[in-house]
């Protein structure tokens, strides 16, 4: 915003205030039935307002002057980005080994006192010679720290000199807002830093990948920033240069649909990859399906969203809790749906929508923990208490 704006600021509540007060002077005492006390009272609210309104736009002021031109950004946070390259053992037609380069991106961070590096899971998984490569065309070895598949998360060590790990600053990405701008860094078809930007087209996002097998990543940031292969593991930037997520994914086919990993799943798991090599994520053994109009028609119940129960893991914490899963199978659309289930549409007071409300509000939670569902059976609404257990 420009400067002259802000110096308009203090002149505007000068006669914002002076308005205020002479309002009160002018105004006919028979319509101001107030004693001299509720007077005093009144003017005190309203200058506590106006103090209020004086912060907000000093905060969005403070806000504004620091956002950052793309170059700026770029150019302060390039030397921490590197591509991560190395060789996968496949088989050809004939059984013989073959070897495929894997080429993908990667960003320094410090967030237990030691610079290591930030990539997906899927770049990493099963590669052999690993290398990462920094911006003037130094490349080192690495070892894996820690792997995640079902957050498509994996943290490595690499074998350099500590004057190349320049770490980035990770914030919470729990302050994002759909419309916001990102920019995405990295090495889309081996093309070293390159960079993109867009915005944040949704939040809390579930898809799927073949890494993660039959379970969903949830929590996923949408983005309108142009993602390629290669940029996979690179760094999601936010105006002022942090970190808020991870660039993971492509719908085959889309224009300008990608997806991130949350900072904040970074945040959360990054001590125990770091410590234990692994992260262990809750579970309560159910599938579901969110509902919609079309399907709540056709099953005959009310309820127009929420998640109705399809299947129950034999001996999950959902059945040891009496979870019901569905009996009856049905058809919608050419889909086929399990009627009968129950139908979850709260967690810890927290409504639920659908899959992706519900896989996104488990990731705040541990195994072990209890959480309360709120499930419709029947015609009846009741609060169920389950055990969370970790993923098997």
């Amino acid at each position: 915003m420009p400067e002259s704006r802000y110096s308009l600021i203090p002149l505007l509540f000068i006669l914002f205030v002076t308005g205020i007060y002479a309002g009160y002077a002018l105004m006919p005492q028979a319509q101001v039935p107030l004693n001299e006390t509720a007077l005093i009272q009144r003017i005190g609210a309203l200058e506590s307002q106006v103090a209020s309104l004086q912060s907000y736009l000093n905060d969005l002021h403070n806000r504004n002057s620091t956002i950052l031109s793309l170059n700026d950004v770029y150019e302060s946070v390039r030397v921490s980005i590197v591509t991560v390259s190395g060789l996968l053992a496949t088989s050809d037609i004939f059984g013989r080994t073959a070897y495929t380069t894997v080429i993908g991106s990667g960003f320094v961070v410090n967030l237990t006192g030691e610079p290591l590096i930030v990539t997906n899971y899927h770049v990493v998984n099963g590669i052999i010679n690993g290398s990462v490569t920094f911006l003037d065309g130094e490349a080192y070895p690495f070892e894996i720290v820690g792997l995640d598949k079902y957050s498509d998360l994996a943290v490595i060590r690499a074998y350099a000199p500590s004057d190349k790990l320049v770490p980035l600053t990770v914030v919470s990405s729990s302050g994002l807002r759909v419309g916001d701008t990102v920019i995405a860094i990295g090495n889309p078809y081996g093309l070293e830093s390159t960079m993109t930007s867009g915005i944040v087209s949704q939040l809390n996002r579930t898809i799927q990948t073949e890494t993660a097998g039959n379970y969903s990543i949830a929590g996923i940031i949408q983005i309108t920033t142009p993602i390629n292969p290669g940029n996979s593991g690179g760094p999601l930037l936010d105006s002022q240069g942090n970190v808020v997520g991870v660039t993971t994914a492509i719908i085959s086919g889309s224009q300008n649909v990608g997806f991130a990993v949350p900072s904040d799943t970074i945040l959360r798991e990054f001590s125990t990859l770091v410590e234990r090599g692994e992260y262990v994520h809750p579970y309560i053994g159910i599938t579901g399906y969110s509902l919609n109009y079309a399907a709540s028609t056709a099953l005959g119940i009310n309820q127009t969203w929420g998640v109705l129960v399809q299947t129950v893991v034999a001996g999950g914490p959902a059945d040891s809790a009496g979870i019901k899963g569905g009996s009856r199978v049905v058809s919608v659309g050419g889909e086929q749906i399990r009627s009968g289930g129950d139908v979850i549409i709260m967690i810890d007071g927290m409504k639920i929508k659908n899959m992706d409300d519900l896989s996104s509000y488990l990731l705040t939670r541990s195994p072990g923990q209890v959480v309360s569902m709120t499930v419709i059976r029947g015609t009846s609404c009741m609060d169920i208490q389950v055990v969370l257990g970790a993923r098997p």
